[in-house]
């Protein structure tokens, strides 16, 4: 069975092909589905953008359709960059420019102070228009500058509180055990096994 996955991030349909494919799904993303659709996320909450995403792109489509919405909370910052983690620095904006815009609002802020946690929530919309959404939740802090050439976004400055390293610094098989992403996921395959 096909699942499309709601993105063309390559990391994301990485993320969720390393642990969704064990069960005989095929992920697949936007483009090799010949889907073209940037949906507005406009929801208050990590849900509500995951079931925008998903059920937008489901309207297009027979198959089933995962999609999530994830980002990073610094509690110093009162929880952002939040719900707007992806355009915390524009519309548009490199990694290295958030990255840059995270740090730069994090100076001089000690060691102790700099807790965050990544948060995703990962919808499922079925063919037959069942839902299924699971949240996963990946605690740490941020670092005082980027540590490490692998992941995506802010993985090279959100130190794992588990491991010990940045995102960046991980194996793949590592960062999906105790990601946010990993977590979420491995929440929704218990949930499709159960099906």
């Amino acid at each position: 069975m096909k699942i499309v996955a709601a993105t063309n991030n390559k990391g994301k349909l990485k993320e969720i092909n390393a642990i969704l494919g064990g069960l005989g799904y095929e992920v697949v993303s936007l483009n090799q589905i010949g889907i073209e659709i940037d949906v507005e996320e406009t929801g208050t909450t990590f849900e509500e953008n995951a079931l925008l995403k998903a059920r937008a792109v489901a309207a297009l489509t027979n198959f089933a359709v995962i999609a999530d919405d994830s980002g990073l909370c610094v509690d110093v910052l009162g929880g952002e960059p939040g719900v707007y983690s992806a355009r915390y620095a524009g519309e548009g904006a490199s990694d290295d420019m958030l990255i840059a815009k995270l740090l730069g609002n994090m100076q001089g802020i000690e060691r102790e102070k700099r807790g965050a946690y990544f948060v995703s929530v990962v919808a499922l919309v079925m063919p037959d228009k069942t839902e299924l959404v699971a949240e996963g939740k990946a605690y740490g802090y941020i670092t005082t500058e980027p540590d490490g050439e692998g992941g995506f976004g802010y993985d090279p400055v959100f130190c794992s509180d588990e491991i010990g390293k940045t995102y960046a610094r991980m194996s793949s098989e590592e960062k999906n055990s105790i990601s946010h992403r990993g977590r979420a996921l491995m929440k929704m395959k218990d949930m499709l096994t159960q099906m």
